[in-house]
């Protein structure tokens, strides 16, 4: 993987930090080695993206690497003609002095992967390495909002706060809930992006609540009030006489709730009639009577074929 931060990321030398943070949030995701299992490369990419990231959203160190004062993994650059310790760690007597990440022996890897993941500080203080989870809720409980328990892959729990409305592919941060920080430094936060499970009656559009409704025959026809599931129980509907199936009604503030400045959505029922067990009175009063109606219901497919 290339050394230059920018390149890591894939953005340009004047991105902005919304663009740097996107890019890093979108990469992160698809390299987790927990993601990619039996995919030996996951690791390293991991780490070099998060040691990008590290860089480039410190606008002093980001500063700093533009001028040419630091190097991709945050070491400082010498000032022309000085000697560098690189080149110390060339010679066999000076060969402890090993900076490079892919010479870095066991007992130097934790001290790298700081420098690679944490804030710097001063004193040698270390902001400790954010964490990045993944949580899947059921639908109704990220419509209404509620406290979910996410089990940590390294052990113990977290709750979660999840507000109502939330979405798939939205990221929630617990702030200290990361790694530990380094002396007096603080820890890092907790990343987790949400995955909101489908249900089995229920389907979002924006703020929207869509939901299939099934009618009797009787009740398309000569209209009806009929119980519909709503995210906040069951309300009663009226079907209008002669309703078709694809005839859609609106059941208003019973979308997605209020919240966070946004009002509540709408919820949306589409009728599907249903002819039920064969009713053989129907049957026979359609064969017998007497003025059938003179529309075609395939009137236009013609046309379109």
């Amino acid at each position: 993987m290339a050394d230059d931060p920018y390149q890591i990321l894939g953005v340009p030398r004047d991105a902005t930090e919304k663009q740097i943070r996107s890019a890093f949030l979108k990469l992160a995701k698809s390299s987790h080695p927990d993601l990619n299992p039996g995919d030996p490369g996951a690791e390293a990419r991991f780490k070099a993206i998060n040691a990008a990231h590290a860089l480039l959203s410190d606008p002093a160190t980001r500063a700093r690497f533009d001028r040419g004062e630091i190097d991709a993994a945050g070491q400082e650059r010498p000032p022309p003609g000085a000697r560098s310790y690189r080149a110390h760690a060339e010679g066999a007597a000076g060969s402890r002095y090993r900076h490079a990440a892919g010479d870095a022996d066991d007992d130097d890897l934790g001290d790298i992967l700081s420098d690679l993941f944490g804030a710097r500080g001063a004193g040698g203080a270390r902001r400790g390495r954010d964490r990045h989870y993944a949580l899947t809720i059921p639908f109704l409980e990220a419509m209404r909002g509620a406290t979910e328990r996410l089990t940590l892959p390294e052990g113990g729990e977290l709750d979660v706060h999840i507000p109502p409305g939330i979405e798939s592919g939205q990221h929630l941060r617990l702030r200290g809930k990361g790694e530990p920080g380094r002396g007096d430094a603080p820890p890092g936060d907790a990343l987790i992006e949400i995955t909101v499970a489908p249900h089995k009656l229920f389907r979002r559009v924006g703020r929207d609540i869509h939901l299939d409704l099934p009618v009797s025959v009787s009740e398309a026809v000569l209209g009806a009030r009929v119980p519909v599931p709503t995210l906040d129980g069951r309300v009663m509907l009226t079907i209008p006489p002669g309703s078709d199936t694809g005839t859609r009604l609106r059941l208003r503030g019973k979308g997605v709730p209020a919240s966070g400045g946004q009002s509540a959505g709408d919820g949306y029922v589409t009728l599907h009639i249903m002819l039920g067990p064969a009713d053989e009175e129907l049957a026979a009063f359609l064969r017998n009577r007497h003025n059938p109606p003179s529309w075609d219901p395939r009137a236009g497919l013609e046309d379109a074929a």
